[in-house]
Formats: C-alpha cells, sequence, structure tokens
C-alpha cells in the first residue's frame, strides 16, 4: 500500500478523537464514480490497458478514468505497469490487495441485481457475475 497512506493511519491510531468506520473505509476506497466499474472489469480480466478499460467504461471520460487509476493504485488496490515503448504502454492489473474486494464487489452486483429485479428491470449492461465467468 501507498507509504501516505500507512502515515495518516498512524497519525489517525494515535488520536481518540478520530473514528474508524469498517463500511466508511470501504466507501472511500472504492467509492469513487467509476471505481468499482475499474476493480470488476479488473476481477474478470485479470490486465487491461488504458484504451481497453475506457471501451469497457465508456462513459468515463479520460481525464476522470486516470484520476480514478491514480487513486485506486494510491490505494494499493492495482498496480500501474509502465512500458518504455513508443507510444506509451501501460497496463493496470490488481494487487493481492485489490483482489481481496471481491466478495464485496460480488455483494454488490447480486444486491444492485435483486433491486433491479423488484423494480421489473434486468440487468443488461457489460457486467456479468463474476462467479459465472469460473
Amino acid at each position: 500500500m501507498n507509504s501516505n497512506l500507512f502515515t495518516a493511519v498512524e497519525q489517525n491510531q494515535r488520536d481518540p478523537s478520530i473514528t474508524h468506520c469498517p463500511v466508511e473505509t470501504t466507501i472511500n476506497m472504492i467509492g469513487g464514480k467509476y471505481k468499482s466499474l475499474i476493480l470488476w472489469k479488473l476481477m474478470t480480466t485479470t490486465t487491461l490497458r488504458f484504451s481497453q478499460l475506457h471501451r469497457e467504461i465508456p462513459c468515463a471520460t479520460p481525464k476522470m478514468l486516470t484520476h480514478q487509476l491514480r487513486e485506486l493504485e494510491a490505494n494499493g488496490l492495482i498496480i500501474r505497469k509502465v512500458f518504455p515503448v513508443v507510444p506509451p504502454k501501460v497496463e493496470y492489473s490488481l494487487t493481492d490487495f485489490g483482489r481481496s474486494i471481491k466478495p464485496v464487489l460480488e455483494a454488490m452486483y447480486k444486491w444492485g441485481s435483486h433491486c433491479l429485479k423488484k423494480q421489473g428491470l434486468e440487468v443488461n449492461c457489460s457486467m456479468v457475475a463474476i462467479t459465472d465467468q469460473f
């Protein structure tokens, strides 16, 4: 994980006035507009280049996608591998820590599917249940 995150955690542990909430921590880590989608895509495809991620999440502008990827990297959930070639080649993959979020994402998918069904709607996005793919 990012050393800045560890420093902040160490400082927070010494301050008894700061509340440490597991749900808030999870939301802070994956709660960005496209973070959960990025993590989901990397769960199902292992390694993706920026252009592939952008094709998979077309509603994200390149700037927003870059911002979300940087935050996921800073939180230790993904690895950004840069290849020294022209044109630039960058690949993204999950860290072990990033893979540990799989049960949370699966629960979100299941819960969201249930909500859609309750409204008489069917899942019609590019996401497929992770467990259905293996």
